[in-house]
């Protein structure tokens, strides 16, 4: 794992693939890392040079020890690619890691090739949403992942099998400042009417069985984006379909971005 350091904090990344090949930035969802993009990268290795970064309050980089909000991870992201001196990217970014690559875009157009969306959506969340985050909050607080671990699993990754080796991380995570990621989702700002500003070529992607985020969410942020080449209703899947239905995801990933991305 490599480090790069913004704001105070140390941001853990990785990277793999062809060096001199487009770059292609990997954002994860929330209570992920960048290791839930392996089976995409493995897949577009041979072409790309893949970057995946592990966020505030996941992963390498460990706790959010202070409030934060999406843009300043946006701005976490900018600052990525400035330490390595990349100065053009695709994205691909599911969920938390969606909201962050949107944001992105939005402060520096002329930095980002093509979007890749999975499982994602610019509105804020409805309020019994929002609520069942403060309560997943106070209980963390308390007993870490101990009473919510299996029940977050089953929502987000939707089989034992691949819950797993991700339940086991979340017992890992310390009860504090985990409140911070938390308030940045639940407080993030409705970006929909920026929407029209992100013209670069895009592709969304989204679960058939999605309960975090309902697929009529992803339909909606396709139609809503002005150059979106496709909405793929990835058929089985949950919140997670590039690792949970790797398969189906990858050949559509792989012709997008061969076609925008280079």
């Amino acid at each position: 794992m490599n480090y790069f350091e913004r704001d105070g904090m140390y941001f853990g990344w990785r990277e793999s693939g062809r060096r001199d090949g487009p770059v292609v930035v990997f954002n994860h969802g929330f209570l992920m890392d960048s290791e839930m993009f392996s089976p995409n990268i493995e897949a577009l290795g041979d072409t790309f040079r893949c970057i995946a970064w592990d966020q505030r309050g996941f992963g390498t980089t460990g706790p959010a020890t202070r409030p934060f909000t999406y843009w300043d991870s946006a701005h976490d992201l900018i600052a990525l690619l400035d330490h390595l001196e990349v100065a053009s990217a695709s994205l691909v970014g599911m969920s938390q890691g969606g909201f962050i690559a949107m944001r992105a875009t939005l402060l520096e157009p002329d930095r980002f090739r093509a979007l890749a969306l999975i499982s994602t959506r610019s509105e804020i969340d409805e309020a019994p949403v929002q609520e069942s985050f403060r309560e997943l909050k106070s209980e963390w607080a308390m007993n870490g992942a101990t009473n919510v671990a299996d029940q977050l699993g089953d929502f987000l990754l939707g089989t034992r099998g691949h819950a797993a080796s991700w339940v086991a991380k979340w017992h890992k995570m310390s009860p504090r400042h985990f409140g911070n990621p938390v308030d940045a989702l639940v407080l993030r700002d409705d970006i929909t009417a920026q929407l029209g500003q992100i013209t670069h070529a895009s592709i969304v992607f989204h679960g058939a069985a999605d309960r975090a985020i309902d697929p009529a969410c992803g339909r909606t942020l396709a139609n809503r984006l002005p150059n979106c080449k496709e909405f793929v209703l990835v058929d089985g899947a949950g919140h997670t379909p590039n690792l949970t239905h790797a398969a189906q995801v990858n050949p559509k990933l792989r012709e997008f971005l061969m076609r925008y991305a280079r």
